[in-house]
């Protein structure tokens, strides 16, 4: 999605970048994500089946470019307190963080 919206160059984390992420960042609350240089909010997501927002202001989920099949990718999910790295289907409209490399 990246390249087809920013161009050549522009793409997801991997999911190894999401984890190291994850295993560094030492966030622990919801203004941490914020006030790291990522600038990461918690924007909730979008529900596939209704299209209404969830989670807003609450968690962050961000997608990351390692699919495991056709229905499901992987994700970094942060809310206070936690976060961690899952798969969940991808009809879900999380959030794209966008890297150039």
């Amino acid at each position: 999605p990246c390249a087809l919206l920013l161009g050549t160059g522009w793409r997801l984390p991997t999911s190894t970048e999401w984890t190291n992420v994850d295993e560094s960042s030492g966030w622990t609350d919801l203004n941490s994500p914020w006030s790291s240089a990522l600038k990461m909010h918690a924007a909730g997501y979008l529900d596939y089946n209704y299209g209404s927002l969830y989670e807003r202001g609450s968690s962050g989920l961000y997608w990351s470019s390692l699919q495991n099949d056709n229905s499901l990718g992987w994700n970094l999910y942060f809310e206070s307190g936690h976060c961690d790295m899952y798969d969940y289907d991808k009809e879900y409209g999380f959030s794209a963080r966008c890297l150039r490399d």
